[in-house]
This record gives structure tokens, C-alpha cells and sequence, in this order.
């Protein structure tokens, strides 16, 4: 890259927003933590073939994000900034790629406010934050959607596909597969399938390109897939591919949802985008490489959206790709808008102003309702955890209520703008607004939320790292106990069953977490053996003594 190059200032400018602070929370249950023990226990067992936790087998995940995470982990240690830096890494490959390809499709100043608009909008700037696997899923979608379209004009063009772009599709499609499984491909295949329906067949090749196409994405998926069966026959991945399906069909984790909720979750999460995305549904014209991938984008976005809504388990990130085709669809809007070839009716200046009061209220409201929580211990009355997650003792200053009410006073200021046609100027400000406000929910907002939902715990966890006792919860899932007290791979099969660190002969001093809701339970039917050592913001800490040395503990060794 020349000196003068935009990318430079890009490359500078995401790793700026997305490297700074990554460590500053711990990682969050169950997504964050599940993942970054995953890595962690890779590089304890030495086995980064298979993924796992609590060293048993884990067949949700292929490994490509967790190797990830073990390079990270290895160069910077064992701890939240390793296992959130991937992701940081993917926002700046992300702003790069989508720079690129704007400026091919439609020029650099398209490149550049495509960058921007994904840069601004608040759960695409988030998700390159954390540490879940979703960054780098996407991107491989999108780059193997993106080299498709590039060979389908390429054919259509010239009757002669560019072979190096369909490697490429099939290259990207495949690691997403690497990445989360075959919802990748899935996806891919039906964003074809549906832009084929909106073209009316157009996009239509000869079937040897379908099979190259297929074999080469088979040939990258088999990497993985491919050895492990070769290693250790059909189990795992059989096993992979029924927790699939039993996600497709099932409220999975009690993630539930109505029909409309991934509709929802893009309409409010990627504001300030997902308002401009309705004047740039109706069919594209344009140069070589346009049309195909615009098409592509709309059929990408509608796939997810209805897809997603008809799976039952509804998580946010399952809808997470459309922040792809929503930035994009946004950008040619606002080109349009800032060229003059485009305005925006009424309504949709209405949800504009309306959804960035949304933000810019919630953001406002967390510092006044954080000092004064009594307010919500009404409200919490029926649920002792929730109400005791209040007690966290957690310093909300009044001042951190200006970046919220700043906030509200961009939105309003862009919208006065936005009427009078300074499309340009408004969005800027919107632009520098989101990236400002979100800095301060990442930096400042973020670790107070946490104080309240898990702090107490995790801190717990940590005193216990290193030390040879039994760690874990009890009538809760926690990701938690693995890896803040850093469990070992050598640790007794039977310590990973709660119920026999309640109930059985016991070597080692075992500590158990439990929800303040579930404490009467507990000590009702264990309360002879076990011991409350502590109680904090909801959760309780007990310890039961070892009742028998290290020998008779072990199966078929007498104690002398």
C-alpha cells in the first residue's frame, strides 16, 4: 500500500477501535467463555484435532476459530484479550475487504462510506469486540458470495467463468464451514438459489462448474472433517450434525423468540444502516459485477432473515451475516442521497430519528437508573437471584449520562439535516456519534453491566485457579469454573459429575457455586455436607472437606 493509500488510514483506524480495551471485561457466559475454554483447553491436552470442554469431546464447533484463539493465547497468554483479539483482527480484515470491493464495484468514495456506515452501525462495531465466532463466519460468506458473483459475470461476459474466482468462492465457503459447520455452505447455496429465482434463471452455468465448484469446497471442508473421521471414524461428526438439526427444530439453552425477532434485532442493532436499506431493494443496474452482486446481497439478506426466523432457537447473532448486505444496501442509499439521485420518504427519516432516540435513552438511561437501583428492585421482587444481582456494589457517576444525552442531541441535530437534504454532513456526525457513544458502552458501561450479572462469580473462580481442588456450579450452567480456576486435564472423570461432588467420597476440597435461588434446595438435601463459605450479589459460594485421602478416593487402590 502507497503512503497515500486509504488504506492505511482504515487498517489505522479499525485496529485503533477494535484492539483497544479487549481485555478490559471478562469474558462473558456462556458464548465468550465456551469458546476461549475451548482454545484453552487445546493447548493444556495438547489436542488441537478435536474440539472440547471440560476436556470431553465438544461437537457444536469446528476448530478454525479456536486455533485462532490458541495462535492468540500463545503469543499473549491465557486471558480475555487473547481470546477477543481474532475478532479484532477480523474487523480490520473485514473494513479492508469491503473497501476494496466497493471501490471495484462502484468506486473508491462508494469504498469509503460502505467502510464507514459498517464501522458506525452499533452491532457490527460490537461483534468485532467479543469473542464469539460469528466475525469470521460471516466473512467467509461473504467473501465466498462476493467471488462468486465475481465469476457469474465474468461468465456472463464472456461464456468463459474466471477460474481463480471460483476457487476462491469455493476457498471462503468451505472455511466457513471450518468455522461453524454447514450453515455456511447452506447459506451460500440458497443466496444462489434465491437470486436465480429474482433473475429469472439468470446466473445459470454449465454443470461442470457446479461440481468443480462443490468438489473444491469439499476438498477444504475434508480438511478437518475429513481427518477426523479418518482418525476416529463417523462418532464426532455424526453427533455435529444432529445437534444441527435438533437446533433447527428446538428451543435450544431456552433461546426463544416470536417470528419477527431477527427482523427486529437488525432494524434496531444496525441502526444507523438498517434505515437506508428499503431505497436499494429494487433491482440494480450498473457496470460489470454490480447487478450480480447486489442481487446476490438482497438474496443473502432475505435467506438469514426468513431462514432464522423459522429455526425455533432464537439467538442474535444468527442474524448477524445481514449486517453484510444491510451496510451495503445502506451505502448505495446514501450515495444516491449525498449525489442527489435519491431521497428518503418521510417514514423512514421518522425510524431514523426514532431508533437513534432508542439508543441514545438506553444509553442515557443506564447511568440514572444505575444510581438509583432501587428502582427496579420492585420490578424484581419474584426472582431472589436478580434481586441480589443489585446489591453489586457498582459506581455509577451522574456525568456518565452526558455521552448519552451528546448522543440524542447528534441524533436530533442529523435529523434536522437529513430534512433539509445535508445528507453528507448528517451522517457524518451520525457516523462519528455511533463510534463515540459505543467506545464509551465498551469501555465504561459494559464492565458495570457485568459487575451485576456474573463479577461475583468469576472473581470467585479466579481465586481458585492454580490450586488442586473441584470447582464447579451447581443448578446452573457456567462456562465459568473452567476457565477462571483454570481446570486441569488430569482432574478425576468423576469430578466433572456435580452430583458426585455432593454425594461421593471426595479427595480434594470441592467448591460449588449456586444461585441464591437454588441455596434452600441445595442445602435441603446436602446441607450435612457442605459448608457456605461465602454469599455475594446472588451467588453462593459453599465447600465441602475431602472425606477420604487421595488412595481410597481411587477406584480399586486400598488406603493402608
Amino acid at each position: 500500500m502507497r503512503p497515500k493509500d486509504p488504506r492505511w488510514l482504515i487498517a489505522l483506524g479499525a485496529a485503533l477501535l477494535y484492539i483497544h480495551s479487549l481485555g478490559k471485561v471478562h469474558l462473558f457466559d456462556w458464548d465468550e467463555i465456551n469458546f476461549a475454554e475451548s482454545a484453552r483447553e487445546m493447548i493444556e491436552s495438547g489436542n488441537y484435532m478435536r474440539v472440547q470442554i471440560n476436556y470431553e469431546p465438544f461437537w457444536e464447533k469446528p476448530p478454525l476459530f479456536f486455533w485462532m484463539q490458541v495462535a492468540a493465547m500463545k503469543v499473549f497468554g491465557v486471558n480475555e484479550f487473547a481470546a477477543r483479539l481474532p475478532n479484532a483482527v477480523c474487523g480490520i480484515v473485514t473494513l479492508l475487504a469491503i473497501y476494496a470491493i466497493g471501490k471495484r464495484l462502484h468506486g473508491m468514495r462508494f469504498g469509503m462510506w460502505w467502510t464507514a456506515l459498517h464501522a458506525a452501525s452499533f452491532l457490527p462495531h460490537l461483534y468485532f469486540k467479543s469473542g464469539i465466532i460469528d466475525p469470521w463466519f460471516n466473512l467467509f460468506i461473504f467473501l465466498g458470495l462476493y467471488f462468486l458473483s465475481r465469476f457469474l459475470d465474468q461468465w456472463k461476459a464472456t461464456g468463459q467463468g474466471h477460474k481463480a474466482a471460483l476457487w476462491l468462492s469455493a476457498l471462503f465457503t468451505g472455511l466457513s464451514v471450518l468455522t461453524k459447520g454447514p450453515v455456511g455452505l447452506g447459506v451460500v447455496l440458497l443466496s444462489y438459489g434465491l437470486s436465480l429465482v429474482l433473475s429469472r434463471g439468470i446466473g445459470l452455468v454449465p454443470l461442470r462448474y457446479y461440481i468443480q465448484w462443490g468438489l473444491a469446497s469439499l476438498a477444504v471442508i475434508c480438511l478437518w472433517f475429513g481427518l477426523e473421521v479418518f482418525m476416529n471414524g463417523w462418532w464426532f461428526v455424526e453427533t455435529f450434525i444432529n445437534y444441527q438439526l435438533r437446533m433447527a427444530k428446538t428451543e435450544d439453552a431456552g433461546h426463544g423468540g416470536f417470528p419477527l425477532y431477527h427482523f427486529v434485532v437488525v432494524l434496531i442493532g444496525c441502526f444507523p444502516a438498517s434505515m437506508l436499506i428499503f431505497r436499494s431493494l429494487k433491482p440494480a443496474g450498473g457496470g460489470l459485477g454490480q447487478e450480480t452482486f447486489h442481487r446476490l446481497m438482497i438474496a443473502s439478506m432475505l435467506v438469514i432473515l426468513v431462514v432464522f426466523s423459522l429455526i425455533r432457537t432464537k439467538i442474535v447473532h444468527y442474524s448477524s451475516f445481514t449486517y453484510f448486505p444491510v451496510c451495503y444496501l445502506a451505502a448505495r442509499t446514501l450515495v444516491g442521497l449525498i449525489d442527489g439521485k435519491d431521497s428518503l420518504k418521510g417514514w423512514q427519516k421518522a425510524g431514523l430519528l426514532a431508533i437513534g432516540l432508542v439508543w441514545g435513552l438506553a444509553f442515557t438511561a443506564l447511568p440514572l437508573v444505575g444510581n438509583n437501583i432501587h428502582w427496579l428492585k420492585p420490578l424484581l421482587s419474584r426472582d431472589r437471584f436478580a434481586l441480589a444481582n443489585l446489591d453489586a456494589d457498582v459506581d455509577w457517576g451522574y456525568h456518565l449520562m452526558i455521552p448519552g444525552l451528546l448522543f440524542i442531541a447528534a441524533v436530533v441535530l442529523s435529523f434536522l439535516w437529513v430534512r433539509r437534504g445535508r445528507y453528507r454532513d448528517a451522517f457524518i456526525l451520525l457516523f462519528i456519534s455511533c463510534i463515540a457513544v459505543m467506545q464509551v458502552l465498551l469501555t465504561s458501561f459494559a464492565p458495570r453491566i457485568e459487575a451485576y450479572s456474573q463479577r461475583a462469580a468469576i472473581e470467585f473462580f479466579k481465586t481458585l485457579e492454580g490450586k488442586d481442588v473441584y470447582v464447579d456450579t451447581w443448578g446452573y450452567k457456567s462456562y465459568g469454573p473452567y476457565f477462571y480456576s483454570a481446570v486441569r486435564p488430569d482432574r478425576r472423570k468423576e469430578a466433572k459429575d456435580d452430583h458426585w461432588l455432593l454425594t461421593g467420597p471426595v479427595d480434594k476440597p470441592t467448591y460449588l457455586v449456586v444461585r441464591v435461588n437454588k441455596k434452600d434446595k441445595l442445602m435441603g438435601e446436602h446441607g450435612d455436607k457442605v459448608e457456605v463459605v461465602g454469599e455475594k450479589n446472588g451467588f453462593v459460594f459453599l465447600r465441602r472437606k475431602p472425606l477420604v485421602d487421595s488412595l481410597t478416593a481411587i477406584p480399586g487402590v486400598k488406603s493402608e
